[in-house]
């Protein structure tokens, strides 16, 4: 059983073998299935305010990205966005879903559509929040990372955490709280935390979802473009030229939410998902 105590504590304790490596992942509440992905640098820690919401009319799929939270790869594994989305398919096997509903957040939302449209994972919605979808997506700070990867894998580890926890604060509009942020920055502590910072980093590139964007025209599902109204890291313009790239596509923002939609405005995140997933189903679709 995988639980969210009284206290607020955040542990998924369900751990699944998959062909990367072995995810850490948790199943809440009841109804239809709903499966949330996560994107980068966060982890299921996202979801935390939302997944209560969801859980009173869903079945909550929830899980760390390989790489991220308490999920880890295998040796020589890149956790890159094929992977991921490969590592999505699997567990939507593993928990026997039929055609849930797939939610993704910053590059979740791109994992999300290449399991759909190349993995063929079947989706009854898409919901793509703030999403690192169409190119290019890759912040400043990011493609800096990339460009000097060694240098930020052998600076000693307190330096690196005073270049990122910075850098964390700015993915909330509002201002995020020490215990918060600490949570986030968890998994990236010390220097086992440091490689994987950076080995997440330099996995994911803004080609890794072109092979996806040239096949938007062509998803189905009903698709919410959820946005913060206030992201720094990707600009909501961003969401409308995605909207307008998947047909029929609904396009809404979260008032006072910066780029950690979930984690800036959990309520009015659960309470557009919850009206999109209620919403006159046209019917399933496979992709």
């Amino acid at each position: 059983m995988n639980t969210r105590t009284r206290s607020g504590t955040w542990r998924l304790t369900d751990r699944v073998r998959v062909s990367g490596g072995v995810v850490a992942a948790g199943v809440f509440g009841e109804g239809s299935p709903v499966v949330l992905t996560h994107g980068t640098p966060a982890s299921a820690y996202l979801w935390r305010e939302v997944v209560p919401v969801l859980a009173r009319r869903h079945t909550v799929h929830v899980w760390d990205m390989l790489g991220f939270g308490d999920s880890r790869t295998d040796p020589g594994v890149a956790p890159s966005i094929v992977r991921q989305a490969r590592t999505l398919a699997e567990l939507v096997a593993h928990w026997g879903l039929d055609v849930p509903d797939l939610v993704g957040h910053d590059i979740g939302a791109g994992i999300v559509l290449r399991a759909h449209l190349v993995d063929k994972v079947p989706a009854r919605r898409l919901a793509l929040l703030d999403g690192a979808v169409i190119g290019p997506w890759n912040t400043p700070f990011t493609e800096h990372m990339q460009r000097h990867a060694d240098a930020y894998r052998t600076m000693p580890p307190h330096v690196f955490a005073d270049i990122i926890a910075p850098r964390l604060r700015t993915a909330t509009h509002r201002e995020m709280p020490d215990a918060v942020l600490d949570a986030y920055l968890a998994p990236w502590t010390g220097p086992e935390g440091q490689q994987r910072w950076v080995d997440q980093v330099t996995s994911v590139h803004f080609d890794d979802t072109r092979d996806v964007v040239d096949l938007l025209d062509r998803v189905t599902a009903p698709t919410l473009v959820l946005w913060g109204e206030h992201d720094q890291w990707l600009d909501p313009s961003t969401g409308d030229r995605l909207a307008s790239a998947i047909p029929r596509a609904q396009r809404e923002d979260v008032p006072a939410a910066g780029h950690f939609v979930a984690e800036d405005n959990p309520r009015d995140t659960a309470d557009a998902l919850l009206r999109f997933f209620g919403q006159q189903a046209d019917g399933p679709d496979a992709g």
